[in-house]
């Protein structure tokens, strides 16, 4: 029998040590390999069960400004074929989709099926756009024209035309933007979390049905919805002064709103400091994305770098603290906040928000992650 105690030295050395692997260079391709070593956003449950989820839609984003990157087509096969398994044949949406429960969420996924059917020209890929695209028009709205979120929530928050997306753009900034604070809240500037317009909601206020908190993933959204629609509008229809002039009164907001110290936001960005309240990983990363991605377009003006100094601190503080190297190749993302609801059972309080747990490698998070990483390199390339 051999016993280790008659091997040599060098022998004992491999034995002992664990297997170091080397990761990628690169914050966004290591954050996005990492994701699909965990098999994150394929559009399966843990089961193996179909599932659409907007975060899917999220990273699927994420992988395709990657491939068109790098030309590397295990991004582009990872895409096409999460977005079979939700898709069948002749283009019926599966995974849990329904367009009877006029749920926004899922219309996530959506351009990631214009995409490949842009790239493939298979029908199956209209059909299932289309299945989407025939959900808007008879999506419940507000009385404003507002889509509401979900069946389940009335009055919160087809298109038709650039007017009506710009229209849920407007609508959205009037009845949430924050106009003064509470002695106890701190003045942002930016958008409280939603409204409901009917003021039924047992945390609407009474201006105009707004939550009572500025939660910081639901301003991430905002955000990166802001310098991604602009890249995309014509410039001639009148749509886009609007959302560049949104664009440039709120980013500069988002950057006075980080910490000081750290750089990065905390979850509830009205109450910065109080105990239970904590920087928020996807929220942070969003924002990254967003301050990058609408100075290197050339949306905001940065003559005195400010804008991109905020960014990059805060981009440090994410690397070193929320980056969890693995040693395998692979990383974890750590801090972002599981959900934020304003459904029937939440009240948009401070502890609601705080209550709710952190998730490790949140898709959401991870997601956000990567795109605030190709901003990133894409300015250190320079």
């Amino acid at each position: 029998m051999l016993s280790i105690l008659n091997l040599p030295l060098w022998c004992l050395i491999v034995v002992v040590l664990p297997l170091v692997y080397a990761r990628p260079s690169s914050y966004a391709l290591w954050g996005a390999d990492s994701a699909i070593a965990r098999g994150q956003g394929h559009g399966l449950d843990s089961s193996g069960n179909p599932l659409l989820l907007y975060e899917h839609g999220e990273l699927q984003w994420a992988l395709r400004l990657l491939y068109e990157r790098t030309g590397n087509e295990t991004y582009y096969n990872y895409i096409k074929t999460g977005v079979d398994n939700v898709v069948d044949s002749n283009g019926n949406v599966g995974g849990g989709y329904s367009a009877t429960q006029f749920q926004l969420d899922p219309l996530r996924v959506g351009p990631t099926f214009l995409y490949l059917y842009n790239q493939t020209k298979q029908a199956k890929y209209k059909a299932a756009a289309d299945e989407f695209r025939a959900q808007l028009p008879i999506n419940s709205r507000t009385a404003q024209g507002q889509f509401w979120h979900k069946k389940v929530d009335p009055d919160q928050d087809n298109i038709t035309a650039w007017d009506d997306i710009i229209s849920q753009f407007v609508l959205m900034y009037n009845n949430t933007i924050q106009t003064a604070a509470p002695p106890d809240h701190t003045f942002t500037g930016l958008l409280y979390h939603g409204y409901d317009y009917s003021h039924t909601a047992v945390w609407a206020d009474p201006d105009r049905g707004h939550s009572p908190e500025i939660w910081i993933r639901a301003v991430g959204w905002y955000s990166m919805a802001l310098v991604d629609l602009l890249s995309i509008i014509p410039t001639s229809h009148p749509g886009h002064k609007i959302i560049l002039s949104y664009i440039q009164t709120l980013f500069p907001r988002i950057v006075s709103a980080a910490d000081p110290t750290s750089g990065v936001w905390w979850l509830v960005m009205t109450q910065p400091g109080r105990a239970g309240n904590y920087f928020e990983s996807s929220g942070s990363a969003m924002f990254v994305y967003s301050l990058l991605k609408a100075v290197r377009l050339g949306y905001l003006c940065d003559s005195d770098g400010k804008v991109v100094a905020a960014a990059k601190k805060a981009y440090q503080y994410m690397v070193d603290n929320w980056v969890v190297d693995h040693g395998d190749g692979t990383m974890d993302w750590n801090n972002t906040v599981l959900v934020g609801s304003l459904d029937p059972s939440s009240n948009g309080s401070f502890e609601y928000y705080v209550g709710i747990p952190i998730d490790l490698n949140d898709l959401k998070g991870v997601a956000a992650f990567v795109l605030a990483s190709i901003e990133f390199e894409q300015l250190s390339s320079k």
